[in-house]
């Protein structure tokens, strides 16, 4: 079974509302878990958007309350964490982390980070983003890799799935679902997408971002072809 998850990220601006109507949707959808970001006022300085960013991490300001929002919809959350004294804030409430594609690639080089030994510590699950066949040099088996381009937004023709089967799953910044979809019938496990609650607004991340519409559709097909023998 894929799992699926459905990156709200950037995209709830800091409303509890609106964060909750997407919870809502992504679990109607048929998706396992949402996902957000929480990083540092001084890391996001330099965007031009910055002040509506540092809303959207999560943070001990209002950590809490998402948790409450995801425990009232009954989907799982969980989190990206930019910096590693925040691996500390989200521990006691998710089930498992994702690292970012920057951070991945460090991981990459070196074999390890800062960031990454945090998380292990805490035994759990770590989700890791690369654009490269991940090293089989880090003795943690509770890593899982995710193909992913870094570009904003993804074309087709800038994938290339010939070693998606070295990865575990796919992590999209394509605004179509045939990408996604085309992974899952590829073999990948975990499916990451971005989603909006409207593409017509100035929400951040709405050029990587499906729509709800595009998340039931992705969704629908997916379970389809999982029907289909391999």
């Amino acid at each position: 079974m894929v799992f699926l998850v459905a990156e709200i990220g950037v995209n709830w601006h800091g409303n509890y509302k609106l964060a909750e109507e997407m919870m809502y949707a992504a679990k109607n959808a048929g998706c396992n878990a949402v996902k957000f970001q929480s990083f540092t006022k001084e890391s996001i300085s330099a965007h031009p958007q910055a002040s509506k960013l540092i809303e959207t991490s999560i943070s001990e300001s209002n950590i809490r309350k998402i948790n409450e929002i995801a425990e009232s919809v009954g989907i799982e959350w969980f989190c990206t964490p930019m910096y590693k004294e925040s691996v500390e804030l989200l521990d006691p409430y998710v089930k498992r982390f994702k690292i970012r594609f920057t951070d991945g690639v460090k991981i990459l080089d070196n074999n390890t980070s800062d960031l990454l030994k945090k998380i292990i510590e805490t035994g759990k699950e770590v989700i890791i983003s690369s654009n490269i066949p991940p090293k089989n040099t880090i003795p943690y088996e509770k890593i899982k890799w995710l193909y992913v381009v870094p570009k904003y937004p993804c074309e087709l023709d800038d994938l290339d799935f010939s070693n998606l089967g070295k990865f575990d799953g796919y992590s999209n910044h394509s605004p179509s679902i045939i990408a996604p979809l085309t992974a899952v019938i590829l073999g990948a496990k975990i499916i990451e997408v971005h989603i909006t609650a409207d593409k017509s607004k100035n929400y951040i991340d709405n050029n990587v971002s499906l729509d709800y519409s595009d998340l039931n559709k992705l969704s629908q097909q997916i379970k389809l072809s999982e029907n289909i023998k391999r």
